[in-house]
């Protein structure tokens, strides 16, 4: 079977018009009408950046080795041997490439331009589209982001409705997902939790599951430590173990060296609110400031096994319901977060919207007949933000530079724009409308209504 991809980007130099100096190509997140995701986090580019396209990427070895490749692959010569070598000759193997993006971690509504793509040398016009299917990988870490930040919205809305307060709520969603992830990408961050396996429980055989807990207790005796209590029953380990013969060791430990009971089985609320019960009946509880109920500081749990936006809502609000607070519960999540989604869960797309040809400029666009959602932008393009405050693309050139919210983040081989990971955070913060319930309604209206207008 021939690899499309392959096939495409290589040939695509012998199918552009003649006389062709510049291609100009954008990416973006379309709008979806009824999707649960109208807003995407922008991340993971500079990485991109860093690793495939800074630097003398292009080398005498690995142009003999392309050559190679594609002439077993086309049983022809079309790949373009000459081309390749003059960029390595004239820019010692450099990308004369711009790219303008998004600051990462900023909030864009769908169907805005998230960054724009161009050739700097008009002899090489058609690297913009060559390196498009190494670019749209940023649709993972775009709707990883998206998706880690909508729990985070919805923790905060239970956070602030039942304890006046979101202290502690960048703790609140761990990442469960790293057994079944494709690659070991990731951001250098902090690890705070021991999180004990199933495996290393039952390694001591259901009689000695009292003694399996003691040695956590034992081996883990400052900071938080979570344990898998649901190899046997759940229930039973709550009330006989942990509220009976462990109580007087749970209750040495303090809030910084809390135990964090882990169900991992079973209707997600159900177990939740039955354990909460157990444990309010061996180790008593609190009423915070807004009238919910808190267990014990030195004791918590998390609920990692069966977890979506979905149900996570679901589970807070039935909490909520039998009075508990969101203070209570940690998540965690890892298929949902890290699997289940695809190029087609924000609509991403790289598309071509500005060519100049014998030194004329000309927008170009798509516009099936037979699927209007896949229009796509015409001409160079900016993002700015309007007198009511949302952010929105200019087309047809027709921005204003002092205005235009992209910036120029890679240039003819080098990046030249970094973002650390505490500036992505910040840009990344939730907005006081976003946790308050009634502000996030109103502002969702208005945001949709803008929406609906435009599309």
């Amino acid at each position: 079977m021939l690899n499309y991809v392959l096939s495409r980007q290589i040939t695509h130099y012998k199918q552009y018009p003649p006389n062709v100096s510049k291609i100009y190509s954008y990416f973006e997140c379309r709008h979806k009408k009824g999707s649960q995701l109208n807003e995407v986090v922008f991340f993971g580019l500079q990485y991109l950046l860093k690793k495939y396209l800074a630097g003398p990427v292009i080398t005498e070895e690995k142009i003999q080795e392309a050559k190679l490749f594609y002439q077993m692959h086309f049983k022809q010569a079309v790949f373009d041997e000459e081309g390749w070598r003059k960029v390595l000759e004239n820019h010692d193997g450099r990308l004369p490439i711009r790219i303008k993006a998004v600051p990462e971690g900023r909030i864009i509504p769908r169907g805005n331009v998230l960054f724009t793509v161009e050739n700097t040398d008009p002899n090489f016009y058609w690297l913009t589209n060559y390196i498009e299917t190494m670019l749209v990988q940023m649709w993972y870490p775009i709707t990883v982001a998206t998706i880690s930040r909508e729990f985070k919205k919805i923790l905060a809305k239970h956070m602030k409705a039942t304890s006046g307060s979101l202290e502690g709520l960048d703790l609140k969603l761990h990442d469960f997902g790293y057994r079944g992830v494709s690659s070991q990408e990731h951001y250098k961050t902090e690890s705070i939790t021991p999180l004990l396996s199933c495996s290393t429980i039952i390694s001591w055989g259901r009689s000695r599951e009292k003694e399996a807990f003691e040695r956590v207790l034992d081996q883990f005796s400052s900071g938080p430590v979570s344990v898998v209590s649901d190899s046997y029953d759940i229930f039973n380990a709550c009330k006989h173990i942990w509220g009976d013969k462990l109580k007087e060791r749970v209750m040495e430990r303090s809030q910084d060296s809390c135990l964090v009971i882990r169900p991992d089985s079973g209707d997600p609320a159900e177990t939740l609110i039955e354990v909460l019960k157990i444990l309010e009946e061996c180790f008593g509880c609190s009423l915070n400031s807004v009238g919910y109920k808190v267990l014990p500081s030195y004791l918590r749990i998390i609920q990692g096994d069966g977890i979506d936006l979905n149900s996570v809502e679901e589970i807070l609000e039935k909490l909520s319901d039998e009075g508990w607070s969101a203070e209570n519960i940690f998540f965690g999540c890892g298929s949902a977060l890290l699997q289940k989604l695809n190029r087609d869960t924000l609509s991403c797309a790289f598309k071509c919207s500005y060519v100049e040809t014998n030194g004329k400029g000309m927008d170009v666009y798509k516009q099936p007949v037979t699927d209007l959602s896949k229009m796509s932008k015409r001409g160079q393009l900016s993002l700015r933000r309007n007198s009511d405050g949302f952010l929105e693309t200019i087309e047809r050139g027709a921005g204003k530079p002092e205005e235009d919210l992209l910036v120029t983040v890679f240039e003819n081989g080098m990046v030249v724009k970094d973002y650390s990971l505490e500036e992505i955070r910040k840009n990344a913060r939730l907005r006081d409308e976003e946790v308050n319930p009634t502000l996030h309604n109103h502002d969702q209206e208005l945001l949709h209504n803008h929406i609906n207008g435009i599309y």
